[in-house]
C-alpha cells in the first residue's frame, strides 16, 4: 500500500486541476467618457403641492383651573393693577407675555386675544420657583404676588 500511495497521489491531484479555457476571453466593454455618453432624462414623479400656512386667526386655548379664575381673561391693565409693574413685558406677534416675581416666585401671564382684533387677555400662566426654576403651584404664587 505505501508504494501505491506515491503513485495514486499525482492522479488525485490532476483531477482537481482545471483544464486551459479554449474560448477567449471576452472582451471589457468601454466605458463612454461623461462627453460622449447620452444623457438620461429623469423624472421626478408629481407630488402633491404642501399646503399653504394658515392665515386665518385661531382662538387660543384657555387654561382652566382653581385659584386662577381671576386672572384668566383679564387684561395687561388689570393684571398691572392686580401685580404691580411686571419684571418683563414681551411683544411677539399678537401674543403678549407678562413676567411678574417676587421672593416666593416668578409668573409668566401669557395674553392671546380671543378672537381677530381683540386685545389680548390672559389666556395661560405658569409658576416656578426663582431659586432653581422648579415649577410650583400656579394659584399659591398667584396669592403670595398679589398687592
Amino acid at each position: 500500500m505505501h508504494r501505491a500511495l506515491p503513485l495514486l497521489l499525482p492522479m488525485l491531484l490532476a483531477g482537481c486541476v482545471s483544464a486551459a479555457p479554449t474560448a477567449s476571453p471576452r472582451p471589457q466593454p468601454s466605458v463612454p467618457s461623461a462627453a460622449s455618453r447620452p444623457r438620461v432624462q429623469t423624472s421626478v414623479p408629481p407630488t402633491t403641492p404642501a399646503r399653504p400656512p394658515a392665515t386665518g386667526f385661531r382662538a387660543p386655548q384657555i387654561q382652566h383651573m382653581a385659584g386662577i379664575e381671576d386672572i384668566i381673561e383679564q387684561d395687561a391693565g388689570s393684571l398691572i393693577r392686580q401685580f404691580g409693574s411686571p419684571r418683563l413685558d414681551v411683544r411677539e406677534g399678537d401674543m403678549r407675555k407678562l413676567q411678574f416675581s417676587g421672593q416666593a416666585c416668578v409668573l409668566d401671564v401669557f395674553l392671546y386675544p380671543l378672537h381677530q382684533g381683540a386685545e389680548p387677555v390672559a389666556t395661560h400662566i405658569e409658576a416656578r420657583r426663582a431659586s432653581d426654576g422648579q415649577e410650583v403651584d400656579r394659584a399659591a404664587c398667584v396669592a403670595a404676588l398679589r398687592r
